[in-house]
């Protein structure tokens, strides 16, 4: 069972100053740790390292720094740190060390945010180091109580041996006297040809709690005293709360108190989330909306319209002079594309439980950045950080959502109306999608230039849409440019463009609209690779050649990519002719520094119903550190992909969201699911991601499928908008 149980410890005389509540905290620490040598976890076993605790009886206790929402950080994080302490797999829990812990210990837990894939890419080293120390202590110890030197000895599934005699000890048996010794300076790391468990598709380690229902969310938070929170934000994106009347709703049954919250938002605290929902429901309320209110779809397709052709422009990507290539070529071939607005509609609508007294706040909540969450209590509570600490839990969903902390916020402002009183915030599904963070809104046209021998020769690519660090992080702007809209299309890094074009020009009109952008899973990703692979798709036909062979002439120079499409080409049969009645389709992408490529099998009925009935994906992710994981990544990224590209987009009218309920933002259910068929084949030299580079590929993938059906380009998303859904 995972227990999120904290380690004990003297904090003492730090200061911590709060950066954007969204973008994490700016430290200044100075931490004397005083009492006993031996730092201990709740139940008293010794910690090793901040890593790794050692119980008595050989259970080792992993902790996880990062947030676990289904994607199974928590099981991969623990094989890297099991592989280098060589335990027991069957012995192995792990906990969640609190953000507060993580401020006060000088951040050695690292990295908190969970998003952008990179759970484990950007953490494997550090966590690895931590279970190769914790193995070197626990060893030294063990040759310290033989007094033969550490050299002679071994470690294997929790037992250490001196090799020379064969005496045996186990780690729960020497971790006291391993915790009080010095951490090695010097850690060397298992060549990965030597792993045993790393690359080993062990089942999952929050699974049979999850299956049982003993797993906590945070919508599950129960404390002594507590009391429920219902809570209603202007609608419009930048309107304010006008007034409300509290008297129409005086009596209610279980109501305590109804309270502002910030300039624009009111909650009603009662005994129950009914009480407080039925209360807020029957509360008359005034906004003023503002300006914002007279924004619609409509308004904001224009604008990004006009952003194609004129006004300044960010370059991305470039080389030779695109321009002048395509004013010179024998042909041009031109496509507008477009992409929505998206909610991540995640299970469990955003929570979290706030307690607040005059000299401490604490908050239970699912997160993807604890450190960021921590920020937020710090500014919402005015207390020192001392004082306040998040408990993170499982999430109910995360896709980008939970990165940001403005639920969090809310439960600590209400919190500190009624000090004293745990209070649990919970949004309905109404406000929890009224109030998304919403995959940025982009269009895209597209330019090719051939030569009179069908040789491609020049590619303009311009997109014109939202910046999502322009709105929830500038400060990681790249001189006014977000570079992160160029996922997929860059000329290097761990997103970079599969094909080599003599004049390429890659460039971004950033336009913003007042509904807020998020981190929506793939983010960018979902929508450049819409872009460039259709318009690929296009060209190749444009060019009278096989969409395969068309690609590959221009990916000579890019052998990863290359290498996925292949697999994907050769597993799907496309040298040979499909069944009867059913058509292929497509992608590569590379992301999140992973090599993906997916080939798609449909039919088409009447020309509107969609059946997809085979995708065959691959991916090079560097390492795989467990496939089988890697496998349901997957599949899980085309149900979230393929939902999207049929059911998933927002409208706006008088300035708000439309689609609030799963009535009118719909996802894919279970019978229209395809067969997914996945390889995995990690080159290795190199960390990518997994859970959302696949997701990408999915929607080209069907989409010149349903080309080669037929005959008709898509370049408009959701597919419901035309009357397209799944057969």
């Amino acid at each position: 069972m995972n227990k999120h149980v904290l380690p004990q410890m003297n904090r003492r005389a730090f200061v911590i100053g709060t950066a954007a509540a969204g973008a994490g905290l700016a430290l200044g620490l100075d931490i004397p740790f005083g009492g006993p040598a031996v730092v201990r976890a709740a139940d008293g076993s010794p910690e090793i390292n901040a890593w790794v605790v050692v119980r008595p009886d050989d259970t080792v206790v992993i902790r996880v720094a990062r947030s676990e929402m289904g994607q199974g950080s928590l099981t991969g994080l623990a094989q890297l740190v099991a592989e280098e302490l060589e335990c027991d797999w069957t012995k192995v829990t792990t906990e969640f060390p609190s953000p507060g812990q993580n401020v006060a210990r000088k951040r050695v837990w690292g990295d908190y945010s969970t998003g952008g894939s990179r759970g484990i890419r950007t953490s494997q080293d550090y966590v690895r180091k931590g279970g190769a120390t914790a193995r070197m202590m626990l060893i030294q110890a063990a040759a310290n109580d033989w007094k033969v030197p550490a050299s002679e000895c071994t470690a294997a599934n929790s037992v250490i041996t001196h090799t020379p005699s064969g005496r045996t000890t186990t780690y729960g048996k020497v971790a006291e006297a391993a915790a009080k010794l010095t951490p090695p300076a010097d850690v060397k790391l298992k060549d990965p040809k030597d792993w045993r468990l790393v690359g080993k598709g062990v089942k999952r380690l929050d699974t049979p709690d999850k299956v049982t229902g003993t797993t906590v969310y945070g919508i599950d938070v129960k404390l002594p005293g507590m009391l429920n929170a219902a809570i209603k934000d202007c609608p419009v994106t930048g309107g304010k709360l006008k007034s409300y009347d509290e008297a129409k709703i005086a009596g209610m049954k279980g109501v305590k108190k109804i309270v502002k919250v910030g300039d624009s938002a009111v909650a009603v605290v009662a005994d129950t989330f009914w009480h407080a929902k039925s209360a807020l429901d029957a509360l008359p309320i005034v906004w003023d909306e503002g300006e914002n209110a007279k924004v619609s779809s409509a308004t904001i397709a224009k604008w990004l319209a006009e952003g194609l052709d004129s006004g300044p422009a960010y370059v991305g990507n470039s080389n030779g002079d695109a321009k002048a290539a395509l004013a010179g070529a024998a042909k041009t071939i031109e496509a507008v594309y477009n992409y929505p607005y998206q909610n991540h509609a995640t299970m469990e609508p955003m929570n979290a439980t706030a307690l607040y007294t005059a000299d401490k706040c604490e908050v239970w909540c699912g997160t993807q950045n604890g450190e960021a969450a921590l920020a937020a209590v710090l500014e919402a509570s005015e207390l020192p950080a001392d004082k306040c600490d998040v408990h993170k839990l499982m999430l109910g969903g995360g896709f980008g959502r939970r990165g940001q902390t403005d639920y969090v916020r809310q439960a600590v402002l209400i919190a500190k109306q009624m000090p004293g009183t745990p209070i649990k915030l919970l949004w309905t599904r109404e406000e929890d999608m009224t109030h998304g963070r919403y995959h940025p809104i982009t269009q895209c046209k597209l330019t090719a230039g051939f030569d009179a021998s069908n040789n491609l020769t020049s590619l303009h690519m311009r997109i014109s849409g939202q910046s999502i660090l322009a709105s929830l992080r500038p400060e990681a702007l790249v001189n006014g440019m977000d570079t992160a809209t160029f996922a997929g299309l860059n000329a290097k890094g761990d997103a970079p463009f599969g094909y080599s074009v003599p004049n390429l020009l890659i460039e971004h009109s950033m336009r913003n609209p007042h509904i807020i952008p998020g981190f929506w899973r793939g983010v960018n990703v979902n929508q450049n690779a819409i872009y460039i692979e259709c318009f690929m798709d296009e060209l190749a036909h444009a060019a009278n050649e096989d969409p395969l062979e068309f690609r590959r002439r221009l990916m000579k120079d890019h052998p990863k990519h290359l290498a996925v499409l292949e697999a994907v080409a050769e597993k799907i049969g496309w040298d040979k002719p499909a069944p009867q009645g059913v058509f292929r389709g497509l992608a590569h992408f590379a992301s999140y520094g992973s090599y993906v490529a997916a080939a798609a099998e449909i039919s088409v009925t009447d020309g509107t119903k969609i059946k997809v009935h085979r995708i065959v994906a691959a991916t090079d992710p560097g390492y795989a550190v467990n496939p089988a994981q890697i496998e349901r990544q997957i599949a899980g990224s085309f149900v979230y992909g393929l939902s999207g590209l049929f059911y998933g987009g927002c409208t706006v009218k008088d300035g708000a969201i439309v689609e609030t309920n799963f009535d009118t933002y719909d996802s894919m259910r279970i019978a229209a699911m395809p067969k997914v068929e996945s390889i995995v084949m990690p080159s290795g030299g190199f960390w990518g991601g997994v859970g959302e580079p696949t997701i990408g590929v999915a929607g080209p993938a069907v989409l010149n499928a349903y080309f080669a059906a037929t005959g008709k380009r898509i370049r408009s998303v959701p597919l419901r908008d035309q009357n397209i859904t799944f057969a």
